[in-house]
C-alpha cells in the first residue's frame, strides 16, 4: 500500500499543509495543487453533492500526484466510509463527531480486521489493482489510512478528551462555523465560549498525541493557527481561492483602465 506522508509527518509532530476542494472536479486539479506545494487535498462530499462516482474519478487522477488525497464524507455511515476508501482515498474526514462511540464506529468501518470490520476488496483502486499478500495489504492499509474527526458541536467539545484518546483517530479538526452555531454564538470567533472550546480541543490533542486541524483563509491566519498549536492546516477552498485571485487580477487591470489616458500626439 502507498505510504501516507501526511500521516507520518503528523505522527512525528510535524506540520502538514493542504487545501479543500468543493467545486473543481477536473482531471488536472491534483497536479495543480501538488505543484503549488500542497501536502494533501480534502475533497468534499458533505456540501457539494459529489457522488462516489465523482470521488472515484478524482481519486484516480489524484493518486498519481505528489500529495495525499482525502475525502470528507457526508455522515458516519459504513457505506460512505468504506466505499470512499475502496475507490482510493488515503484518508477520511468525518463531520459532527460527538462521542467516543461514534469515533469508534468510524475506526471500525475504516480499518480491516483485527482492528476493525472493513469489508475485504483487493486488486482494486485502493491497492492500485496490484496482486500481493492480502494480510500484508490489510496491515498496511490500517497503518497508512488517516482518520480525521471534525469537532464542531458543543457535545463534541464536551467529549473531546475521550475522542482524542481513541486509537485510530489521527486528527481532531476544528469546525469553527458549526461550532459557533452549536454554541448559540454564530460566527462569533472572539466570544469567550468559542475560545474556551478551541482551547479544550487543543489541550485534548496535546494530551493524547493527536494533531489538531483547521482551515485558514490567509497566510496571517495560518501563522496564527500554527502559533496556537494547530499542525494540520487546509489553506481555504478551491472556489474561494479562484474568486479571490480573479478579483485581484481584474481589479488591478481595471484600475489601470480607469486611469485617464494620455492624449496621443
Amino acid at each position: 500500500m502507498r505510504e501516507n506522508k501526511v500521516k507520518r509527518t503528523l505522527h512525528q509532530g510535524g506540520v502538514a499543509l493542504g487545501t479543500m476542494l468543493f467545486e473543481f472536479n477536473t482531471p488536472g486539479i491534483a497536479q495543480l495543487m501538488a505543484s503549488a506545494g500542497a501536502d494533501f487535498a480534502i475533497f468534499d462530499m458533505e456540501h457539494t453533492g459529489w457522488s462516489v462516482e465523482t470521488i472515484r474519478a478524482l481519486m484516480a487522477t489524484s493518486r498519481g500526484a505528489d500529495l495525499t488525497p482525502m475525502v470528507r464524507v457526508p455522515a458516519t455511515e459504513y457505506h460512505f466510509l468504506a466505499r470512499v476508501l475502496d475507490v482510493g482515498a488515503m484518508g477520511l474526514m468525518v463531520p459532527m463527531v460527538e462521542s467516543v462511540e461514534q469515533a469508534r464506529r468510524i475506526v471500525q468501518a475504516a480499518k480491516y480486521p483485527p482492528v476493525g470490520r472493513r469489508g475485504a476488496a483487493f486488486s482494486v483502486a485502493h491497492d492500485d489493482y496490484l496482486e500481493g499478500d492480502v494480510v500484508t495489504k490489510m496491515q498496511s492499509a490500517n497503518e497508512e489510512g488517516l482518520l480525521i474527526a471534525l469537532i464542531e458541536t458543543a457535545q463534541g467539545v464536551q467529549n473531546v478528551d475521550e475522542i482524542a484518546a481513541l486509537d485510530g483517530i489521527d486528527v481532531l479538526w476544528l469546525g469553527h462555523f458549526d461550532l459557533t452555531n452549536s454554541l448559540g454564538i454564530p460566527a462569533q470567533f472572539t466570544h469567550p465560549d468559542y475560545r474556551r472550546a478551541v482551547d479544550r480541543i487543543l489541550e485534548a490533542c496535546q494530551r493524547h498525541g493527536k494533531a489538531p486541524g483547521f482551515m485558514v483563509a490567509s497566510p496571517e491566519e495560518g501563522r496564527a493557527s500554527l502559533a496556537q498549536g494547530f499542525r494540520c492546516l487546509a489553506y481555504w477552498t478551491d472556489h474561494l481561492l479562484y474568486r479571490q485571485a480573479l478579483r485581484e487580477g481584474i481589479q488591478g487591470v481595471r484600475a489601470s483602465a480607469d486611469q485617464p489616458r494620455r492624449s496621443q500626439p
